[in-house]
């Protein structure tokens, strides 16, 4: 429904003057953790990095893959060997010559284990990667050359959809000299060097991060946005003020409203989409009370109502979750245990039974603590989920609120969570994305701490085999291994959701929802 002719006055009246305007302002989330491109794995930074960098390849405003540092490549018949062609004279943002070594030295420190990268498994496909990543072989051993300076061949140990993963951070060149002089410090304004349609021009902590223009960008002559500022933007009610206060033209998400409603006030502003992104609560299970007792594990889950939880706590769209994998990833069908069949009365039923079988009752209720990161929805989501357990279990739930890097921490750790916010968003659209977080006990990303050598079998099989019936069969018994285990509590499938000034143009809905700011721009005659 479009805005009415007043609403539509009012709104747009209150954008940022003619000078302020020439810069766009993007809601963005969290303080980001870092803006080292191999140690990024939160949304937040990868959205920034997107602009700050360029991978081999890239992403266009719909999410297909389109030439990035590389103009051309070709992949042999076997699919293990991809050669690209670098575009001519690249150029970092310092006006330095980018050449095919910087992008073979970048791939070695990104999968060397001194950098801790956390999300370097994506790359392991490439030859000798997992020995490199687990210090037994060189980083010069892995397997990327520069046969010369334009031009960067990668050989894999199996055949994989390569080009989705080079999409990522992990894959961004990242300039050596730098890191090298500056450390962890490389990342700071002055001296961060990049190579995608931005440069970073200014870091507040807790407030904005400023990119502007990088002029040595070989495509800058069709960047239209000249600055960027990216807002820390942690609770969506205050977003969504300063959206109407005109202090954004593009925020990270919407409060949980009704949707019928914020369609009436914002009418075409406001953008919603389907999304691979994942929501569920993640449980420690490496501790008591939820470590070696599936039946409590089970009743939390079963106690939840997710048609409750996506229609009147998120509100958005959302599917509710009885697995990990959302409906969209590519070639699979999600998981659906027998409980997703049952009535929410009989769930809820299976749950006190199962409450009773780990011990409890009303005279001996359990007393557990749920942890999340600041946002709206999320307390919303807590203090719901709380009162659910507590009304048909008598479960005595504590909420914990944390700020988002003492969140993260604590979560890795392992030590004082016991039922914690978790999700995914997919890094690239691959079923495997998503189940490869609950692998390996010492995988950073695995915050739950679930340990099955089988789900770990399944999962390294199936990374090995190319896009198939056998690939789709094994990573469906490994999810329905991880969800039968009730390892993890789903509740709901994302849709991504924002709100775009008209004077934006160019924001296109991607299954990824990745928005790199230089394929938006102004709307002509809009005040800049």
């Amino acid at each position: 429904m479009p805005l009415p002719h007043l609403a539509l006055l009012s709104l747009f009246a209150l954008l940022p003057s003619a000078t302020a305007a020439r810069e766009l302002v993007r809601g963005n989330g969290p303080e980001p953790a870092t803006l080292d491109a191999h140690r990024c794995q939160e949304v937040v930074c990868g959205n920034i990095l997107r602009d700050l960098y360029e991978g081999l390849v890239t992403e266009d405003a719909h999410g297909a893959i389109v030439p990035g540092a590389a103009q051309s490549w070709s992949v042999s018949t076997d699919g293990r060997e991809w050669r690209f062609r670098l575009r001519d004279e690249l150029l970092w943002s310092n006006g330095e010559a980018l050449t095919a070594n910087d992008f073979v030295a970048s791939f070695r420190r990104a999968l060397d284990p001194a950098t801790a990268a956390p999300v370097a498994a994506l790359l392991r496909p490439i030859a000798n990667a997992p020995a490199v990543m687990r210090g037994e072989a060189p980083p010069e051993s892995l397997g990327v050359a520069a046969p010369d300076a334009s031009t960067v061949v990668i050989r894999l140990d199996e055949p994989v959809a390569l080009l989705d993963r080079l999409t990522f951070p992990i894959a961004f060149p990242v300039y050596l000299p730098a890191v090298a002089q500056f450390g962890a410090q490389h990342t700071r304004p002055g001296r961060l060097v990049g190579n995608g349609a931005y440069r970073l021009d200014a870091w507040t902590p807790q407030a904005a991060v400023v990119l502007t223009k990088n002029t040595q960008f070989h495509s800058a002559a069709s960047v239209a946005v000249e600055r960027v500022r990216f807002a820390v933007t942690e609770d969506a009610a205050s977003e969504l003020k300063r959206f109407q206060a005109g202090d954004l033209h593009l925020t990270e998400t919407v409060p949980p409203r009704p949707l019928a409603a914020l369609r009436a006030e914002f009418g075409d502003a406001l953008k919603v989409s389907p999304y691979l992104g994942s929501f569920w609560l993640g449980m420690n299970l490496t501790r008591p009370p939820l470590r070696d007792n599936p039946a409590l594990r089970s009743a939390l889950s079963l106690a939840i109502d997710r048609d409750i939880v996506t229609r009147y706590v998120t509100g958005f769209g959302e599917e509710p979750a009885y697995g990990v994998v959302p409906a969209g990833a590519r070639d699979y069908a999600p998981y659906r245990p027998a409980s997703a069949s049952l009535t929410q009365a009989q769930r809820e039923a299976l749950a006190r039974e199962r409450y009773a079988a780990a011990g409890y009752s009303a005279q001996r209720p359990l007393a557990i603590e749920l942890r999340y990161n600041t946002s709206t929805l999320h307390r919303r989501l807590a203090l719901a989920v709380a009162a659910m357990w507590r009304q048909v279990l008598g479960v005595r739930a504590t909420l914990r609120n944390e700020e988002w890097k003492v969140f993260v921490q604590n979560r890795r750790a392992r030590a004082i969570t016991q039922v914690f916010r978790g999700g995914w968003i997919a890094d690239v659209n691959d079923p495997l994305d998503f189940l490869a977080t609950f692998s390996g006990a010492d995988n950073p990303l695995n915050t739950t701490g679930y340990a099955d050598a089988e789900f770990d079998a399944q999962l390294m099989r199936a990374a090995r085999l190319p896009q198939g019936a056998e690939r789709t069969a094994l990573l469906a018994r490994a999810e329905a291994r991880l969800v039968d285990a009730d390892a993890v509590i789903p509740l709901y499938f994302y849709t991504s959701k924002h709100l775009v000034v008209r004077d934006v143009e160019g924001f296109e809905a991607n299954a990824l929802d990745h928005h790199a700011t230089r394929w938006l721009r102004w709307r002509e005659g809009a005040a800049r």
